[in-house]
């Protein structure tokens, strides 16, 4: 059986999920610079990363572009 999260999304954090075998790792910074920069470490080392975005409180805003 699959579990749940267990965490509340922060409003106004960046974040993304790198895929490690079976689970998904999600991975939250405040900084958006900083967010971009783990992000681009784990596709560098050939982890299958995924950006979620800035979390508005109701969904994601995908804004990966700088």
């Amino acid at each position: 059986m699959r579990s749940k999260k267990k965490f509340d999304f922060a409003e106004g954090k960046y974040y993304f999920n790198v895929s490690n075998g079976i689970q998904a790792i999600t991975i939250h910074r405040a900084e958006k610079q900083k967010a971009l920069d783990v992000f681009s470490n784990y596709e560098k080392v050939g982890k299958k990363v995924e950006w979620l975005g800035k979390w508005n409180g109701k969904k994601f805003e995908d804004d990966r572009q700088n």
